[in-house]
C-alpha cells in the first residue's frame, strides 16, 4: 500500500517534532516544513536519516505546493514573548498561513488539522471552559495578535469547510509541558525548571493564585492522532485538548523546586496585561469522541521534562 503523505507545519517546534517522530513510527512519509522562527533543527536532528522524512525551510505566509494527503497545521509562535515579539508577523502567520494551508488542502483534497489554542477563550467568564463558550478576548491588547489570528483561523477553517467542503479538525489546546520546549520561551513550566537548575530566583506573577492546567507532550500527541485517524469526516471540532488537573502557578513553582531540590528563592511580580486567571479545559468531548484522557501525572511530567534540561544546560 502507499505511505500516506503528511505535512506538519512548525515541525521542528516543540509539538511539531514530536508528531513528526510519532507519524514516521506509524510508517508515514512525513514533510517538515518550518521558517525556524522558534523551530529548532536540534529537535528533529535525530530524524533526519529516516529515508521517509524530509525537511523544507518555508515561511506559510506565501503558499506552498506539494503533494500530501493530510496536513497538521502547527506554524506559529505560541508563547508570549516570541508572538509579542512581532505581533504583525504572528498575526499574519495565523490567517494568512491559514488560507495558504487550506488552499493547499482545496487543491489536494487532504484532510486538514488546526492546531488552536485555549487562548480563544481570553479570560474567561465561564470555568472549566467548554467548546460552547465563545470567550472573553481584548481584540486590541498586546496578546491579541495571538488570540484573535487563531479565532480568526478557526473562522477560515468553517468557512473553507461550508463552502469548499473541506475536511478539517480543529483542536484548542491547553498547557503542554515536556522535553524539547524552548529554553527562552518564557512559559512557565520552562521558565521554573531552567530558573530552579540555575539557582536563579524563581519568578510568579501576581500572588501565584491564578490556574493553569498542564498537560504532557505525549499525551497530546495520542490525541493529536486519534482525533485525525479515528474520528469521521463530518466530525470537525472544536475540541478542546489538555488536561483538566488544575493547578495554580504557585503549586507549579513549589513542586518544580521540590523535584531539583534547588535553593531558589521565589518572587513575586505584577501580573502581565490580559493574563488569565484561571485556565481548565472541559474535556467531556474528547475523552467521549476519542476515547481519551491525559495519563501522565504533573510529577511524573515535571521529571522527565526536568532530565531534558539538564542535559541541555550541560551541552549549551
Amino acid at each position: 500500500m502507499k505511505k500516506k503523505s503528511v505535512l506538519i507545519t512548525g515541525g521542528s517546534g516543540f509539538l511539531g517534532s514530536h508528531l513528526c517522530e510519532r507519524l514516521l513510527d506509524m510508517g508515514r512519509n512525513v514533510l517538515c516544513v518550518d521558517n525556524y522562527f522558534t523551530g529548532k533543527k536540534g529537535n528533529i536532528l535525530h530524524l533526519m536519516d529516516n529515508p521517509y522524512f524530509e525537511i523544507l525551510r518555508h515561511d506559510i505566509c506565501f503558499p506552498l505546493y506539494v503533494e500530501v494527503d493530510e496536513i497538521y497545521n502547527l506554524a506559529c509562535p505560541a508563547s508570549p514573548i516570541h508572538y509579542q515579539y512581532d505581533p504583525v508577523q504572528t498575526t499574519k502567520t495565523s490567517v494568512h498561513g491559514a488560507i495558504n494551508m487550506l488552499g493547499l488542502a482545496k487543491r489536494t483534497g487532504a484532510k486538514i488539522f488546526q492546531a488552536s489554542t485555549s487562548e480563544i477563550y481570553g479570560n474567561p467568564a465561564v470555568h472549566p471552559q467548554t467548546e460552547c463558550y465563545w470567550g472573553h478576548v481584548n481584540p486590541i491588547g498586546p496578546r491579541a495578535c495571538y488570540d484573535e489570528g487563531k479565532r480568526c483561523a478557526e473562522t477560515l477553517f468553517f468557512d473553507y469547510r461550508r463552502q469548499h467542503g473541506l475536511r478539517i479538525k480543529v483542536a484548542r489546546l491547553f498547557n503542554t509541558y515536556g522535553p524539547r520546549m524552548a529554553l527562552d520561551d518564557g512559559r512557565v513550566v520552562s521558565n521554573f525548571v531552567v530558573q530552579a537548575l540555575r539557582g536563579e530566583d524563581i519568578t510568579v506573577y501576581g500572588k501565584g493564585e491564578q490556574t493553569r492546567s498542564f498537560c504532557y507532550v505525549d499525551d497530546l500527541i495520542e490525541a493529536f492522532i486519534r482525533f485525525m485517524e479515528q474520528t469521521p469526516d463530518d466530525f470537525t471540532g472544536p475540541m478542546n485538548l489538555g488536561n483538566p488537573s488544575e493547578f495554580t502557578i504557585l503549586e507549579l513553582a513549589e513542586t518544580v523546586l521540590d523535584l531539583v531540590n534547588s535553593k531558589s528563592k521565589i518572587v513575586f511580580h505584577d501580573l502581565p496585561v490580559d493574563d488569565p486567571t484561571q485556565r481548565k479545559p472541559d474535556i467531556s468531548l474528547a475523552k467521549k469522541t476519542l476515547d481519551w484522557e491525559p495519563k501522565v501525572p504533573l510529577r511524573e511530567g515535571l521529571i522527565k521534562t526536568i532530565a531534558y534540561f539538564e542535559e541541555f544546560l550541560k551541552n549549551d
